[in-house]
Parts: C-alpha cells; structure tokens; sequence
C-alpha cells in the first residue's frame, strides 16, 4: 500500500534510518487499518497516498524527538497515528495509547499482537487518565489532530512527568495558536520550546509544538472536559 523506497528516502532526509522490517510493518499495519475502514470508521485518510504521506509520514515525524528510552503516551491514538508508528520505529520506547472509542483501541491493540509488538493501552478520556494512576507518568505525550493548544495543553501536560515534553502535531498555523495558549501555559507550568517545521511529500507543511512541563501541573487540573472545551485557560 505505502511506496516503501519514498518512506525510506523521506526518513533518511529526517534522520530515520529505516530497516526493511520496520518498512514491512509499516506496510502491514497501514493495510490492516484501510481493511479494517470498510467496517467501521478508524480514519477518513484511507486512499494509498494519503495513507502513506498523511497518515505514515506525518506520524513518523515525532519520532526523531523522542528522547531515548522514553515512556511515551499517545493521546486519542484513533487508528494508531502516530502511536502505533512510534511503536514499530522506536523499539526502545514503551509506548501506552490513551483513546475513548473502544473499538479503535481495540483494532490497535489486536493488530500490535498480531504483529509482534507490546502495547499498553487505556480505554479512556485523557483527562481522566490525568486525573488516575497515569498521571505524571509519562517522559512524552504525543497528540494529533485531538483539540487546539489551549484545550490541548490542559488535556495532556498533567500526563508528564516534570522535565517531560508534549509533542502536539499541528499544521501550518501552529503559531496563531501558541499565542492563543499563553495564560494556558503560565497555568499549567509549560514552555514551548520550539516549533519543529516538517514538510511532507507533495509540500504540505506541519508543525509540531515541542511544550516542556517545567514544574508539575497545579492539582486542579485538568478539569472536567466540559469545562475545558467551553472555556479554555
């Protein structure tokens, strides 16, 4: 499904050195998810090309930023973006999917053992996740296409661990949000690093928003989601 030697060229451009392996589970895991389409929705990004480049490559432009040996959580994983990609392309991370649909979750989780690879996954709202055992647990959350940075801030940053960084893939009009995210920030003890420019194949341009928790998030959040939708910080 995916044009092996035009992921494998992309990545070495990025700094990924990719197996033959890697570049077959990637191959593998996108089929199951376009199979798997047509009898219930996972993504609407089912056609080879955007399977590839909207779906595959954009995950896999997070990778380089996870540091060695992270413990990493991604956040409304959907149909495995980017978190299933992380998983086949970093074997020295341990990766844990947070999702509140069932059945995507569940498609993931049994496609990972089908192929092989130890996932942890968690049948829940992130915030929830926030306010249980897996808060302040984690060194990354990654988090696509899941909620502005205002919202999506409050959603994930109570995850991290102090020190741990959110990886927040955005478009192109990443910094109309970081400035909408301020009083976010100041509340919940974050600071953007950087925004990392990531251009794909065909010349769509994304953004991931590097956000470091300084200092452990106030106990009060994350509120309800509700509250966080209606009133961002």
């Amino acid at each position: 499904m995916i044009n092996k030697s035009r992921v494998a060229g992309w990545a070495q451009e990025h700094g990924l050195q990719l197996t033959e392996k890697m570049l077959e589970d990637l191959d593998r895991y996108a089929e199951e998810v376009a199979r798997t389409n047509e009898m219930f929705n996972l993504t609407a990004l089912t056609g080879p090309e955007d399977m590839e480049i909207k779906n595959i490559i954009d995950s896999m432009s997070a990778v380089s930023l996870i540091p060695q040996g992270a413990s990493v959580a991604d956040v409304g994983t959907g149909a495995g973006f980017p978190g299933m990609v992380i998983r086949i392309l970093r074997p020295d991370v341990k990766v844990t999917l947070i999702e509140a649909t069932n059945k995507k979750l569940d498609f993931v989780l049994r496609t990972a053992a089908e192929m092989g690879y130890s996932v942890e996954g968690h049948h829940m709202r992130s915030e929830d996740a926030a306010r249980g055992d897996l808060r302040g647990t984690f060194d990354v959350v990654t988090a696509r296409a899941v909620a502005a940075l205002p919202a999506l801030l409050e959603y994930t940053l109570p995850l991290l661990k102090k020190g741990g960084i959110l990886l927040a893939m955005k478009g192109p009009s990443a910094g109309e949000e970081i400035e909408a995210s301020s009083n976010a920030l100041k509340e919940l003890n974050g600071k953007v690093e950087e925004a990392h420019r990531i251009t794909l194949p065909g010349g769509e341009q994304r953004d991931i928003v590097e956000v470091r928790l300084i200092k452990e998030c106030p106990a009060k959040y994350p509120r309800a989601s509700k509250n966080i939708r209606k009133q961002p910080l």
